[in-house]
């Protein structure tokens, strides 16, 4: 008898620490966001972030919130012997947080750690040649996102993305978008959206879009969006992604329905930052 009660006691806290738990991290955030956001973490973004002016001030406060909550959950850790910085956390965090300004509450909850790396760095991959045969490449790489709990990037190529804002090309807006697109366990070019009903409309609109740019890759055609899209879905989504952000008024212009279609979902109209 007394190890039932035990028993229902362990559970019953364990069920109480599931529904509670959420609530306590809710107001953590919400204490978080509301301390004063530092000067000097103010003049590195203004500094490297050419856009971060252009944003309303009631966009840079929410950004502002965003960025402490990142940087107090998230840890990073510098590879290849780098010395993590803390305008390397701040920059970071200030272009992923972009992402967040939908205010849907998740702060990229998958994620735990973000390695960096000096430069380019290479990692070893077994690559199938044909049915019976495989072999091993040392591929360089830029980033990477992982669907269990990492984030991997190249400093070099954030301050050079950071530096030709509207270029199209941005790694940690590519990468934080394969995590909010991973944040169901799969990486299919499909984030979590607030209802039902707006998977219907997403799945009309991105793989219409897809589609064209696959198309306008396989005939040489010059395209808005990066053509490293035509990949696969979800790096669709995390080039579009980048697009929306740095290159919008061509997207808008080009691509009206998928302009309209990430501006509903991230809430934020980049056209006005220009």
């Amino acid at each position: 008898m007394g190890a039932a009660i035990i028993i229902f006691l362990i559970l019953g806290l364990i069920v109480t620490a599931i529904f509670i738990s959420p609530i306590l991290t809710k107001r953590r955030r919400k204490r978080i966001q509301k301390r004063p956001f530092p000067p000097l973490w103010s003049a590195v973004i203004e500094n490297n972030l050419p856009i971060y002016l252009r944003l309303t001030p009631e966009e840079r406060r929410r950004l502002q919130g965003h960025i402490q909550v990142f940087l107090a959950e998230k840890q990073f850790i510098g590879c290849q012997g780098l010395q993590v910085t803390a305008e390397m956390k701040i920059m970071i965090a200030a272009v992923a947080c972009l992402l967040l300004l939908n205010e849907r509450g998740e702060y990229f909850p998958k994620l735990r750690s973000i390695l960096i790396y000096p430069s380019t760095y290479f990692v070893n991959q077994t690559v199938a040649v044909s049915d019976y045969v495989v072999e091993e490449r040392r591929d360089a790489r830029l980033g990477e996102s992982w669907v269990k709990d990492q984030v991997i990037l190249s400093w070099e190529q954030v301050q050079r993305d950071t530096q030709n804002w509207s270029d199209g090309h941005n790694v940690v807006l590519h990468e934080f978008a394969h995590q909010l697109d991973q944040a169901d366990g799969k990486a299919e070019g499909v984030p979590i959206l607030p209802n039902k009903s707006d998977y219907l409309v997403w799945a009309q609109v991105m793989t219409a879009e897809y589609q064209q740019l696959c198309n306008d890759v396989q005939q040489n055609i010059k395209t808005v969006i990066d053509s490293y899209g035509a990949t696969n879905p979800a790096e669709f989504f995390a080039v579009a992604t980048e697009t929306f952000f740095e290159k919008p008024q061509q997207l808008l212009k080009k691509h009206s329905a998928l302009y309209e279609l990430l501006n509903r979902y991230y809430q934020v109209n980049p056209e006005h930052w220009i």
